[in-house]
């Protein structure tokens, strides 16, 4: 009898191994509850720190902008491929001003797009028509921005690089900044 009890006990012991739908399906539901949380609470998280990302990226670029103005006397222009002079020496007609490039004005690898995979938008300004006008004579001689997440120009979710004049932040402090505009 000890044979036939042997494998009693084997057959229950298999029994109990196994899991019940009861409990496959509660691990299912908690699983998709701790889904529904990480959508609930990360995404949103996630849209802000891609937004601050590109702030960052834009102030970068301003500063790498102002180093290649006070080496060369001039910002980019589109001869000399925009935004792409900081990364890779242009062709200049001029010998001596080519001597003048220190760069590249950015770190290797940097992309000029934003988080989005969207260029970021460089556009100088005519500095003859700004120097005329009283209201834009602080501001910068570029607009540098982004167009946000919905990749459509001038809309609510443009993140743009603004100069000192532009803007001031709520303590009354002036300061170039990008942002949301």
């Amino acid at each position: 009898m000890t044979i036939w009890n042997t494998l009693q006990s084997g057959r229950r012991v298999r029994r109990a191994a196994g899991f019940t739908l009861i409990e496959i399906l509660l691990v299912i539901v908690i699983i998709l509850l701790l889904a529904g949380a990480l959508v609930v609470f990360v995404l949103p998280q996630q849209e802000g720190a891609e937004k601050n990302t590109t702030r960052l990226l834009l102030n970068n670029m301003a500063s790498a902008l102002d180093m290649y103005r006070l080496n060369l006397g001039h910002y980019p222009t589109e001869e000399e491929g925009g935004l792409n002079a900081l990364l890779v020496k242009p062709t200049f007609e001029n010998e001596k001003l080519g001597e003048k490039w220190q760069g590249p004005y950015l770190k290797p690898g940097t992309k000029l797009q934003d988080p989005w995979s969207h260029d970021l938008v460089y556009e100088p300004t005519d500095l003859t028509a700004a120097a005329t006008d009283t209201s834009t004579k602080q501001r910068l001689p570029y607009k540098l921005s982004s167009v946000g997440p919905d990749g459509q120009p001038d809309t609510d979710d443009d993140i743009r690089y603004l100069s000192e004049s532009d803007t001031t932040d709520e303590s009354g402090s002036a300061g170039g900044k990008a942002s949301p505009r």
